[in-house]
């Protein structure tokens, strides 16, 4: 592991911008946007686009995005998706549960999580549990505790989204495993800048959209599922998920499926602009290296919290803390034009209520764009 030389140079970011804000939407590389551009003007000559060209697409972006997950994931198992909340609905539509049981997710998770579970547990009797904040950040502790035989789901990130707070999915996952529940991730907020042990954590199911730390398209997504949930049941009902459906020719209703995780698929998921942009982010992290990317991050946010904590404003402590993730709360309220104060100097982060700033760097990130921040915020608070 090693931390990278500055990544700015792949990027269009102009000289006097801070952009602080991975963890909001992350910026495409050149090559990245390239090859989006020519995936786009593939469609400008559609006589030369072959029935191989549509599987060719899509088995290319599950074999890119299995290898960035690591083992034991394979192509295989890869569906691609639109969104974290469609595949956070295919996992809601393919695992057991039922009246009396238990979803456990955690206070104020992204929405996609929620508003899927909390909708799935209604419609059969269940019970939607919101696990309470811990005051020591500790959300595996929360967790563990909760964990018992009435749990069927756990829908869960790999760190919270509002500051970073880790959880310790694998030894989650072995617990949930010992009472015969099931884990639903969503690592949209983790996965190309904090590794992951799939084999250790087993999930069920595994959702990331590309537009954040993958440096990917938005709308643009990938679903690992678990061999044993392979023979579900799809959301949708499209031609290429059944077998045959390489054979443009043949024109039919199959009953049969496509091998391994395809049923799980978007409708026309050979999407020529988006896919070709998101397998270039992917094999980008993939030279990258994502311990690498990971300690280049944290690098800057350990940077980032030391500067913050003499300023009275404080971070989840770093060991319950995502490497890559600060969230910092102010013991008052932040002046309400910090985000226009932040923002006439070129300095871009995401502001979370009222007393709260969530700063995620990543590769692309200088220290001059730290302490142009801390400069912003001195002024703003009076430091």
């Amino acid at each position: 592991m090693a931390i990278l030389p500055s990544q700015r140079a792949l990027f269009e970011l102009p000289s006097d911008i801070a952009y602080l804000n991975a963890a909001y939407m992350g910026p495409l590389s050149r090559d990245v946007a390239a090859a989006g551009r020519a995936g786009v003007d593939a469609k400008l000559r559609p006589w030369l686009l072959k029935p191989a060209d549509f599987f060719v697409a899509t088995d290319g972006a599950r074999a890119a995005f299995a290898r960035l997950l690591g083992s034991p994931a394979t192509g295989e198992d890869i569906a691609i998706v639109p969104a974290a909340s469609y595949g956070m609905a295919v996992a809601a539509a393919n695992l057991p549960l039922r009246a009396g049981q238990r979803v456990l997710t955690l206070e104020a998770e992204f929405p996609s999580t929620i508003l899927t579970w909390r909708d799935r547990a209604r419609a059969v009797g269940a019970e939607f549990v919101q696990l309470p904040r811990p005051e020591d950040h500790d959300w595996t502790r929360v967790v563990l505790e909760a964990i018992d035989e009435r749990t069927a789901v756990a829908a869960l990130p790999q760190c919270h989204w509002i500051d970073g707070a880790r959880l310790d999915l694998a030894r989650i996952g072995a617990r949930l495993r010992e009472v015969g529940g099931a884990l639903a991730l969503d690592l949209t907020q983790s996965l190309g800048a904090l590794p992951i042990d799939l084999a250790a954590v087993d999930p069920d199911f595994l959702v990331v959209a590309c537009y954040k730390w993958m440096l990917g398209p938005y709308s643009t997504g990938f679903l690992y599922v678990a061999p044993r949930r392979q023979e579900g049941r799809p959301l949708e009902q499209h031609w290429f998920g059944r077998i045959g459906s390489q054979n443009f020719s043949a024109l039919g209703y199959p009953e049969g499926f496509q091998p391994g995780a395809r049923r799980f698929d978007v409708g026309e998921p050979s999407n020529f602009a988006l896919l070709p942009a998101a397998v270039a982010a992917i094999e980008q992290l993939i030279t990258w290296g994502v311990a690498n990317v990971a300690d280049t991050a944290a690098a800057l946010a350990d940077r980032i919290v030391a500067e913050a904590a003499g300023r009275g404003l404080v971070a989840v402590p770093s060991p319950l803390r995502a490497r890559h993730y600060v969230g910092l709360k102010a013991s008052r309220p932040l002046p309400t034009d910090l985000p226009d104060r932040l923002a006439r100097e070129r300095v871009f982060v995401s502001v979370r209520g009222g007393n709260a700033l969530r700063i995620t760097p990543h590769v692309y990130n200088e220290p001059w764009e730290v302490d142009r921040l801390f400069a912003v915020l001195d002024a703003a608070l009076g430091g």
